[in-house]
C-alpha cells in the first residue's frame, strides 16, 4: 500500500512496562522479531523481584547460591558491583533494603543493548527499541533520516524538554514523573531533592541506565557536577525549579 512504513513494529507488556521494537528495515524475519521478545521474557523470569521462582528472589530468599546461578546473573550483579565503586554509592542494587538485592536499575538496560545484539547479528540496520522511555536506536527511522526522540519534561507532559536526532545512540531517563518516588539516595534512604530528572545518552543503554539512576539519587547539589566528568556519556538534568542544565555534547 501506497504510504506504508517498511518493516515492522510490535509492543507487548513484559517486565511490568511496554516494550516496543520498530524495525525499518524492508525484510525483517517473524523469528528475529519473536526472538527478541522471548529474550525479554526470559529476562523478566531470571531478574524480576516480584516473582517468587526468579534467580533474584531465590538469591533473596538463601535457597540459590550465587555461584550456582546463571552466568548471566553474575554477569549482570558482577557489574552493578563495580558501578557502585564508580558512582561513589549512588547507584547501589542494596538500595532499597541492606537484606535485598534489586539490579532493575541496570537490568532494563542491559537486556535491551542484549536484543540490539540480537538485531544487528540478524543484519538489521535500522531499528529502535525502547524499554519504558530507555531507548536504543540505530541506523534511520525510514523514510527519515534520522530518528527523532523527544524527552518528557518533567513538569508539563504535554511538552518535550528536548528532542534528539541520532543514528546511533542510547538514552536512558531517570525521575520521578512516570513512577513516583522510587529513586532513593542510597546514603540517605531518602529521595533525592531539588531535582526532577536525569537523561543520559552515550553507546551503552545498561551504563546510561545505571549513571541516570546513579546522578538522580544524588540531588541537584552533585548532580551535575558528577555528569560533567563522564567520559563518553553526555547528561541533561532538570531541576525543581524547571531549570535545565545540559553537558555541551548532549544532543550533538
Amino acid at each position: 500500500m501506497l504510504g506504508t512504513l517498511p518493516g515492522t513494529r510490535r509492543v507487548e507488556q513484559i517486565m511490568g512496562m511496554p516494550i516496543v521494537l520498530d524495525v525499518r528495515d524492508e525484510h525483517v524475519g517473524d523469528d528475529v522479531v519473536q526472538g527478541v521478545f522471548d529474550w525479554f521474557r526470559w529476562v523478566d523470569s531470571t531478574f524480576s523481584t516480584y516473582k517468587d521462582d526468579s534467580e533474584i528472589s531465590r538469591l533473596n530468599r538463601g535457597i540459590l547460591a550465587l555461584r550456582d546461578a546463571h552466568p548471566d546473573v553474575v554477569e549482570v550483579l558482577d557489574r552493578c558491583e563495580r558501578l557502585c565503586v564508580e558512582t561513589d554509592g549512588y547507584f547501589d542494587v542494596h538500595a532499597a533494603s541492606a537484606d535485598e538485592l534489586d539490579p532493575s536499575g541496570l537490568v532494563k538496560g542491559w537486556a535491551v543493548d542484549r536484543a540490539a545484539a540480537l538485531l544487528d547479528a540478524a543484519g538489521l540496520r535500522n531499528y529502535a527499541v525502547n524499554a519504558a522511555g530507555d531507548m536504543r536506536l540505530r541506523g534511520r527511522a525510514v523514510p527519515e533520516l534520522h530518528w527523532r526522540v523527544g524527552i518528557q519534561h518533567p513538569l508539563e507532559p504535554d511538552r518535550v524538554a528536548r528532542v534528539l536526532d541520532t543514528t546511533d545512540l542510547a538514552v536512558a531517563t531517570s525521575g520521578e514523573y512516570a513512577r513516583g518516588a522510587h529513586v532513593l539516595d542510597p546514603h540517605t534512604h531518602r529521595p533525592p531533592s531539588g531535582i526532577l530528572s536525569v537523561t543520559i545518552t552515550g553507546p551503552d543503554l545498561a551504563t546510561a541506565d545505571a549513571y541516570a539512576t546513579a546522578a538522580f539519587a544524588m540531588g541537584a547539589g552533585r548532580a551535575t557536577h558528577w555528569t560533567a566528568r563522564l567520559h563518553g556519556y553526555e547528561a541533561m538534568t532538570i531541576l525543581a525549579d524547571g531549570s535545565v542544565l545540559s553537558t555541551p555534547g548532549f544532543g550533538s
